[in-house]
């Protein structure tokens, strides 16, 4: 099956509300490239470094995602163009990126990582840190960044439960937030394995990559 074949398929089971970022961390270009000419313009890396690669090279409308780990030492390489940060989990980050978007005088948008999962190694703030980052941000003025939303990744389990669970707990947060913070919009959670689920219960953007661009060959 092609990409573009897939992305129509997928696209055409998405409820309107919901966005498709295509996951393309490992892939070549050719492979963006075929994503892209299909309609495909939200993408999403989890390396700094391909992400400015690749993007130096493609199309300038594609909106590159930012869903990995970031190291506060290195938002400065991407601080001219990403388009939304996935994985905000600390104030020294948003600080980060408030000052390194104001040398471009631009806003970059974040999401604030929510730990749900089991997992130690799992990132991720509680709530009562959410709402603090959140209070920070409006009292000190940080201009440059936007908190839009809460990001989520359930545990790695086959179990559907568990994952559901998961994946409500982080509505429940978002839905607590949204009443004091009304701007809150986006709730990313969701990947190949149980993106349908994530919508279900009440995501409104998903992280699909395998799913878009075939299975990912992690030996190159």
């Amino acid at each position: 099956m092609t990409i573009k074949t897939r992305l129509k398929t997928l696209k055409s089971e998405l409820p309107q509300h919901v966005s498709l970022v295509a996951v393309s961390k490992t892939k070549p270009l050719s492979d963006l490239l075929q994503a892209y000419e299909a309609g495909q313009r939200l993408f999403g890396e989890n390396k700094i470094q391909e992400m400015v690669e690749k993007y130096e090279q493609l199309p300038k409308d594609i909106k590159w995602h930012m869903i990995g780990h970031v190291q506060s030492n290195k938002v400065k390489y991407m601080a001219s163009f990403v388009d939304l940060v996935h994985g905000v989990d600390s104030l020294k980050l948003l600080k980060e990126l408030n000052k390194q978007a104001a040398k471009h005088q631009r806003v970059i948008r974040c999401l604030l990582q929510l730990k749900i999962a089991t997992e130690a190694h799992k990132f991720g703030v509680n709530l009562n840190t959410a709402r603090e980052l959140l209070e920070y941000v409006d009292d000190q003025n940080l201009n440059h960044v936007k908190i839009c939303g809460l990001m989520g990744m359930a545990s790695f389990t086959n179990n559907q439960q568990q994952i559901e669970t998961e994946f409500k707990e982080l509505k429940f947060n978002f839905d607590a937030l949204k009443k004091e913070y009304s701007h809150l919009e986006i709730i990313s959670m969701g990947m190949s394995g149980d993106y349908q689920l994530a919508i279900d219960c009440g995501s409104t953007m998903i992280r699909v990559g395998s799913h878009v661009f075939g299975a990912r060959n992690y030996t190159q």
